[in-house]
């Protein structure tokens, strides 16, 4: 009888834990990150557009976190997206500067890429049950739908349909897109259209109803631009330049498609939500290179473009928004970046964290409390900036930036640390400092240095502390690895 009864006991405690746990796997919040390339801070009508139409976008806003302190993990796309998969600064990882296609140089740059041995966000939440998808661009390897390098499925990523790089020949009916190793065709239509397409159908074949991880990567407003002739048009009554036009239109072409998937979320009861809005670095200068013809993004108040180590190189719009949850709703200026994707994420999931450690901090808190503070800065080192100081730090309301210096002259602009320059990198000095109080100085307009000597001495000492453990910590590339 004794033991009928504990049979019993044991078979209702069998059933309850496992209603539990699915109730827990229930909790656990679908994630959709939409990356934007080449968007500028001010290229949004929530962030200060005078013109420019987002209306989707700005609904997100206006019902979630709008942060004002955002940053990118880099002033330029391929470390940046690494930088937000890894959790990592992308110098940990070897990624520098954007990755180009595979040309053998001196330098080893066809060498870069995502290494096998890197951890990610998908590859993580699948560990935690997610399933994981990736449209868009993913501009992590050089040698891309290829067995020589890590592909985006080796990094979580279930399903994947994605371009190496920009969209080709345009956003307008490109034919250089890859779907789970298989070519596709010239796809009609515009990009951005094209890749919440592939999303909502991916959402549509989902069987199982796990969690989900999406990460919609935008094409636009990259060039080359290409944007639907009825937006053009009306972008026409602000200026006498259709270049111009062609960028606002192609802004606006990327809220639509925000819009569409989010429709489809809300026709499809899907909550439990957490989206993000974001962009993969500052805007395109105009006419720096011979393709940049439509690139009238705008950094808004902020300092410098994109490839700069100022602030509208990195610093750029993000919308958070938890759809079904009670959380935390306005504007925040707290310091977060993306880096901190990682181990929200993974705390939200209840998923582990990488074995190899990671630059990011969890900023649950600000979701749930709208509360949250920074226990170790931010650091950027980039080797190829427009700018001259080419290290930066934010730590709280201040910026510090240096100057490296070796043998007696500026570093030379550089894409890659490998064998060949190791020493010739690590033997530079940071130097001729400056310093800015963001809070009060958002355009970094007056270096601080000489007025503030003790916040001076104590940020310039923490940033040769930061600079050389990221140095320390940098992958260096060499042919015989």
């Amino acid at each position: 009888m004794y033991s009928k009864v504990l049979k019993f006991f044991m078979i209702i405690l069998i059933i309850y834990s496992c209603k539990k746990r699915k109730t827990e796997i229930k909790k656990q919040p679908n994630i959709i990150v939409f990356l934007c390339d080449d968007l500028g801070y001010g290229d949004l009508s929530s962030y200060g557009h005078p013109f420019i139409k987002t209306p989707n976008i700005d609904k997100l806003a206006a019902s979630g976190i709008k942060l004002t302190n955002f940053y990118a993990a880099a002033p330029v796309c391929s470390p940046s997206r690494v930088g937000l998969l890894t959790g990592r600064s992308p110098n940990r990882a070897g990624i520098y500067d954007f990755i180009p296609a595979p040309k053998k140089s001196e330098d080893h740059r066809d060498l870069v890429h995502l290494q096998a041995h890197e951890e990610t966000i998908p590859s993580l939440l699948k560990t935690a049950g997610y399933a994981t998808c990736l449209v868009g661009k993913w501009h992590c390897n050089s040698r891309f739908n290829s067995e020589a390098q890590p592909q985006p499925n080796h990094f979580g990523f279930d399903h994947w349909f994605a371009t190496r790089n920009n969209a080709s020949p345009s956003h307008k009916n490109p034919r250089n897109f890859i779907r789970n190793g298989e070519k596709v065709r010239k796809i009609n239509g515009f990009s951005s259209q094209i890749v919440v397409d592939e999303a909502i159908g991916w959402l549509d074949k989902r069987e199982d109803k796990k969690p989900f991880f999406l990460e919609v990567a935008f094409h636009e407003p990259h060039e080359p631009i290409a944007s639907p002739e009825n937006l053009v048009q009306k972008y026409l009554q602000f200026t006498d330049l259709k270049a111009a036009a062609a960028y606002f239109a192609n802004v606006e072409n990327v809220d639509i498609a925000v819009g569409r998937l989010m429709a489809y979320l809300s026709e499809n009861k899907i909550e439990n939500t957490i989206v993000v809005f974001t962009s993969d670095n500052g805007p395109e200068t105009l006419h720096r290179h011979k393709k940049a013809k439509n690139s009238y993004g705008t950094p808004g108040d902020l300092k410098g473009m994109k490839l700069w180590t100022n602030e509208a190189g990195f610093r750029v719009p993000c919308i958070v928004n938890w759809i079904g949850k009670e959380t935390f709703v306005g504007t925040s200026d707290k310091v977060v970046s993306a880096l901190d994707f990682l181990p929200t994420f993974s705390e939200l999931a209840r998923a582990g964290l990488p074995k190899n450690g990671i630059d990011g901090e969890s900023f649950k808190s600000l979701l749930t409390q709208g509360e949250f503070e920074r226990s170790k800065p931010l650091i950027w080192a980039f080797y190829d900036a427009i700018n001259e100081h080419r290290v930066a730090m934010r730590k709280g309301d201040w910026k510090i930036m240096g100057r490296l210096v070796a043998n007696n002259a500026e570093l030379p602009h550089i894409h890659n640390l490998y064998d060949g320059n190791e020493a010739f990198v690590k033997s530079a000095k940071l130097t001729d400092f400056v310093l800015f109080n963001l809070k009060n100085d958002i355009g970094e307009t007056t270096d601080l240095s000489s007025t503030n000597p003790d916040v001076f001495e104590k940020m310039k000492k923490e940033l040769n502390i930061e600079y050389k453990n990221l140095l320390d910590g940098s992958h260096i590339w060499a042919r015989n690895e």
